[in-house]
């Protein structure tokens, strides 16, 4: 996951030590908040001459328009428009040639972007837009969840509230860039705070509850189930190489995953024509507690001998409740 560090968060340095600090600690590049002032630009002009990495131009504006001959004189890498300030359909000229995207905040549906699919990606406001300090929201953890699922080749960006506490569960969730102001600034260093939200095993007081696939979303059969293309279908409209096996009132039962596939046909093949799930089911899969945190479900990983791709996830009762997957982190760590 890339950190598109929000520039004008640092309210004591001149611009261009925070610029060159930035860069100095490999920032991935730099977020620019325009709250419709025309002056943005002249500072983009200055940070060019300083450094060459990417600028990342947020626009809040009613007439996002009259921006345009400025983005065509001054080019950015990306720019973002915030769609709740937006008054007139957005017709973007041919000459403006950068990656686009657009942002929502609040209750805003993520299904807006159907008219933005000639954009590369969404910005997600998890707070107030062009506002720092503010706490990350969990309501977001289902727009990323539900963006990811219908528009599943467009990239995903998520402004306010990102620190070390939240950084794992968007790269876990295949989130692509993630701006962070105050969280750098208010650290001992910036390279402190990168730090921590590259980090691979980060602590957090978000619960498994909070992010985990839910179980209305999940692929899952019946034990009872004895059907052998009833699983096969199950696993492939899942599209997470696993199906969850639960009892008529939703217990967790085990899960039948490709592999417990391929170990079943090759054990029964020669003594059985017919399969039902019984000959599938692992029966000891490791699972996770909803309520877990993000440092306990980490700590369940290491212990475990073998290497963890997906987390089956129960309540209090062995209800299944959901999964966790890590399949983006793997994808986001090559």
């Amino acid at each position: 996951m890339k950190i598109s560090a929000s520039i004008y968060s640092d309210k004591k340095r001149p611009l261009k030590e925070v610029i060159l600090d930035l860069e100095n600690h490999n920032v991935d590049m730099l977020h620019v908040d325009c709250n419709d002032d025309d002056s943005v630009f002249q500072d983009i002009i200055e940070i060019k001459k300083w450094t060459s990495l990417p600028i990342d131009l947020h626009i809040i504006s009613s007439n996002p328009e009259r921006f345009f001959p400025l983005l065509i004189q001054t080019p950015v890498e990306y720019i973002t428009f915030q769609y709740e300030s937006i008054k007139n359909p957005l017709v973007i000229p041919s000459k403006i040639i950068t990656k686009k995207g657009i942002a929502v905040s609040g209750d805003t549906p993520i299904s807006i972007f159907s008219d933005y699919l000639h954009f590369d990606f969404i910005l997600i406001m998890a707070t107030t837009p062009g506002q720092s300090g503010g706490v990350f929201d969990t309501l977001n953890f289902k727009k990323i969840r539900d963006f990811k699922k219908q528009y599943p080749d467009k990239s995903i960006h998520v402004d306010g509230g990102v620190n070390a506490e939240v950084s794992f569960i968007l790269r876990n969730m295949g989130v692509s860039t993630s701006v962070s102001g105050s969280y750098l600034f208010s650290s001992a260093s910036i390279g402190h705070a990168l730090m921590n939200l590259t980090n691979r095993n980060i602590e957090s007081h978000y619960l498994v509850k909070d992010f985990m696939i839910p179980f209305d979303e999940c692929p899952f059969v019946n034990e009872k189930s004895h059907r052998f293309m009833d699983i096969l279908q199950s696993i492939e409209n899942g599209q997470l190489g696993f199906t969850l096996v639960v009892n008529e009132k939703n217990k967790f039962i085990g899960i039948i995953s490709n592999a417990d596939v391929r170990r079943g046909l090759l054990k029964n093949n020669e003594t059985k024509k017919d399969f039902d799930s019984i000959d599938f089911i692992n029966r000891n899969a490791l699972s996770v507690n909803q309520k877990n945190s993000v440092k306990d479900l980490l700590s369940l990983i290491k212990k475990s001998k073998f290497p963890i791709l997906y987390l089956p996830v129960i309540d209090d009762n062995q209800k299944a409740v959901g999964i966790v997957t890590f399949m983006n982190l793997i994808k986001g760590e090559l």
